[in-house]
């Protein structure tokens, strides 16, 4: 029998890191998976593994497990690289990031143009709840291992603080806290988080804050993007971003003929699309 400890994997920076049996186990217990079933599946891949196997195909061997036994949790496996798939642009992204907000009680604007004190800025979004007002940068990666590093962060800061020093806080309400935020499909480096922590810029990114992520958000409110549907050709991603359908939510709402005949996508297509969602969405 071969040694499972001695087989090396390839990670998605491209590195090679030992074969860890409980991280497929905790992968498919992060998406719900029974603790029966996630032991099952954690089987079946040290069993077949060998070294050199990439982490992505590790992944693609558990979600079709957890298909095969509970679609739903099996769809929500791949949440991650279905952020990656709304498009190259990033700006489905931030379209994607302002429906979370406005399912989360936030008047949100998009792209808006801001003047501070030395220039005017595009700033992704505007979220106003209450009493507290965000200027926000959505930070879209679609490449492996890509992380928000430091000069990110120091950017976004320096811009921050020029707009504070320009008119537009000026004509707000005193009692409205204004603040910057950071959001990004990826993981933020330890660096990145400390100087945001220090400055005071808030930061919501895959698993930060720890178990309160965007991830979290996503899943705790079944605010799942499209893109997460595996029946979801790529030609019609730009299609739905056109008719601002982002969340699976929406694509419950429309009429079937109406839009496969506005989208030339047959309603066998569509249809496909919202039994999918419907697994997804079910309580």
């Amino acid at each position: 029998m071969i040694n499972k400890e001695k087989i090396y994997v390839v990670n998605l920076q491209g590195q090679k890191e030992p074969f860890s049996f409980h991280k497929v186990y905790r992968s498919a217990r992060r998406v719900g998976a029974s603790r029966i079933l996630a032991e099952q599946i954690a089987q079946s891949v040290a069993k077949d593994v060998y070294s050199g196997i990439k982490t992505i195909d590790i992944f693609k061997i558990v979600k079709r497990e957890l298909f095969k036994k509970e679609p739903q949790v099996g769809l929500k496996f791949d949440l991650k690289n279905s952020l990656k798939r709304l498009g190259p642009s990033g700006f489905p992204f931030e379209k994607y990031v302002g429906a979370i907000l406005k399912k989360r009680g936030f008047h949100v604007q998009l792209n808006q143009y801001i003047p501070g004190h030395c220039c005017s800025y595009e700033i992704d979004f505007i979220a106003k709840k209450e009493d507290v007002l965000y200027i926000g940068e959505c930070k879209y990666r679609n490449n492996p291992g890509d992380r928000i590093h430091l000069d990110i962060a120091l950017a976004n800061h320096a811009r921050f603080l020029d707009i504070q020093n320009g008119n537009f806080f000026k004509k707000l309400n005193k009692k409205i806290k204004i603040k910057s935020i950071i959001i990004t499909n990826t993981k933020l480096t330890s660096q990145a988080i400390k100087y945001s922590k220090c400055v005071g810029v808030d930061c919501l990114g895959w698993n930060y804050p720890k178990n309160h992520g965007l991830e979290n958000i996503i899943d705790s409110q079944k605010l799942y993007p499209i893109t997460i549907l595996p029946s979801l050709k790529n030609y019609m991603v730009e299609i739905f971003n056109e008719k601002n359908i982002i969340l699976v939510e929406d694509l419950l709402k429309i009429d079937i003929e109406k839009f496969s005949k506005q989208a030339k996508t047959s309603i066998n297509q569509i249809t496909a699309l919202i039994n999918e969602a419907n697994i997804l969405l079910e309580e």
